[in-house]
């Protein structure tokens, strides 16, 4: 009954619909875009809107374009179900016509009210958030907005060659999220949300992709705070040059084919694929000079990054080694005998443990403090934190850890697999979010009912979530990445 009282007052109001709307929004599931009349759904406390188009589908000429704005529409579309998940080997429903949102907001609930935005992770070649870990209710029950969006991902999104494009550019992921965060800038309000009070967050290649959206100069007018979360903040960035060698040898795998934009998607995946055997970090934004013209390091220590609030951090076993070749690989990169590794972390004895721990603090513990050090120099609040936190049914034999802490955020207890059973679970999960809400309204994530977590720049300062409690800490790791760091 609710929906189709919404949809009759909607339809009073499509004569507004040049352009996105602010209205009592709470109390209906609809709002009013420059794209048309939105209806959404509402389940329980939220009510969602799915699969809105934040752009023209970038098929045929637009294929390796920048996005391209969506026309107008003064109709009506209902918003039920998740759009397409973009293109990425091994994924069924996958599309080239993939660049849409989803918006999340507690039903009944009037604006305007804080907006989180969730830019997924996956190595910039794979993932969606279309997920149901990424389901944003959770987060939206405690009176927030949550936008979760899709990007071009592989070959699709980071393709790099001089004919493609005027400027060349391959970073058309990154184009796609500042175009996603523009619709955000201007729409949100028809859903109740503030547009001067946006927090992006995301893991892996989605921190990196934040940290280079506070970079770079066309998108830092959007968001208001980051937290980043698990970013490789050491990794170096292709050149253009390197790119666009990878993309010509790209093009020579098809076999130089007259128009790249009238190739058959199952090719051009096919190609990735061998690509990424041979090359596996090579589809991934690059330095163009234009919108990314240093790495995440680099551009933090000359502090040319948006001097914002921030949260970053990492968990404790960010990987797992099997093979035996990767294992001597990583224990090899540390340019320190096995004896002396096993001083460095005492208590592991195997190799594959070693090897593991090693990768973790090398590519993410470390690099985190570095960033979190530089960030908080500008003057800017920084909270750092490290997530050590097991679900209970997994400690005897845990998963790698890697993205661990997003189930706990979104708070999926109900999804198969997600392994939040036990009371203790439940708990941590519900201060991970009150800490993630808090700062998405103010820039501090503390509240009264929560540990006190303390700002990074005093005395290497951290907020520990672990097994037997939360607390904000020195690093007790700070010797070991002083020595990792040399």
């Amino acid at each position: 009954m609710r929906s189709l009282f919404a949809f009759l007052v909607a339809s009073s109001l499509l004569h507004c619909a040049g352009a996105a709307v602010a209205q009592a929004v709470g109390q209906f599931p609809f709002a009013l875009t420059r794209e048309g009349q939105m209806l959404g759904a509402v389940e329980g406390e939220v009510a969602s809107f799915k699969g809105l188009a934040y752009a023209a589908p970038p098929v045929g000429a637009l294929r390796w374009r920048p996005p391209q704005a969506t026309a107008e529409n003064s109709g009506m579309r209902t918003a039920y179900e998740y759009g397409a998940p973009c293109l990425q080997p091994s994924l069924p429903g996958a599309s080239e016509d993939c660049l849409a949102l989803n918006v999340f907001r507690p039903f009944g609930v009037d604006g305007p009210l804080p907006v989180m935005v969730f830019i997924h992770g996956g190595a910039f070649v794979s993932g969606t958030v279309n997920d149901p870990v990424f389901d944003g209710a959770k987060l939206a029950q405690a009176g927030l907005i949550v936008v979760t969006v899709n990007y071009r991902l592989g070959v699709f999104g980071w393709l790099a060659d001089p004919a493609l494009s005027d400027g060349g550019s391959g970073n058309y992921g990154l184009m796609d999220q500042i175009a996603a965060l523009q619709w955000v800038h201007d729409n949100i309000a028809a859903f109740g949300g503030d547009p001067g009070n946006v927090t992006l967050f995301g893991n892996g290649a989605g921190a990196t992709s934040i940290a280079l959206l506070m970079l770079c100069a066309q998108s830092r007018d959007l968001f208001q705070k980051a937290i980043l979360q698990s970013i490789p903040g050491r990794a170096r960035l292709r050149s253009a040059q390197e790119a666009e060698a990878m993309g010509r040898h790209f093009i020579a795998m098809l076999g130089e084919p007259a128009d790249l934009r009238a190739v058959e998607t199952s090719r051009l995946l096919a190609a990735e694929n061998h690509l990424l055997e041979e090359s596996p970090r090579s589809v991934a934004p690059a330095i163009d000079g234009r919108l990314v013209t240093a790495d995440v390091a680099a551009g933090f220590a000359a502090g040319h990054e948006s001097r914002i609030p921030v949260i970053i951090g990492s968990n404790d076993d960010e990987t797992g080694f099997d093979g035996e070749l990767d294992i001597k690989s990583a224990l090899a990169s540390s340019g320190e005998s096995i004896d002396e590794l096993r001083k460095l972390y005492p208590g592991l004895a195997s190799p594959s443990d070693l090897a593991a721990r090693l990768y973790t603090d090398k590519v993410f513990s470390e690099p985190v403090r570095l960033l979190a050090r530089l960030h908080a120099a500008t003057g800017a609040a920084v909270f750092r934190y490290r997530f050590a936190y097991v679900p209970e049914a997994r400690r005897a034999n845990p998963d790698e850890g890697h993205g661990r802490e997003l189930q706990f955020i979104f708070g999926v207890e109900g999804v198969p697999g997600a392994g939040l059973l036990s009371r203790g679970d439940r708990e941590v999960a519900s201060r991970m979010r009150a800490y993630w809400t808090n700062f998405a309204r103010t820039g501090d994530p503390n509240g009264s009912d929560l540990p006190h977590w303390d700002r990074a720049a005093d005395r290497d300062r951290l907020l520990l979530i672990a097994n037997d409690g939360i607390a904000s800490d020195t690093d007790p790791w700070s010797e070991r990445l002083d020595r990792l760091a040399r």
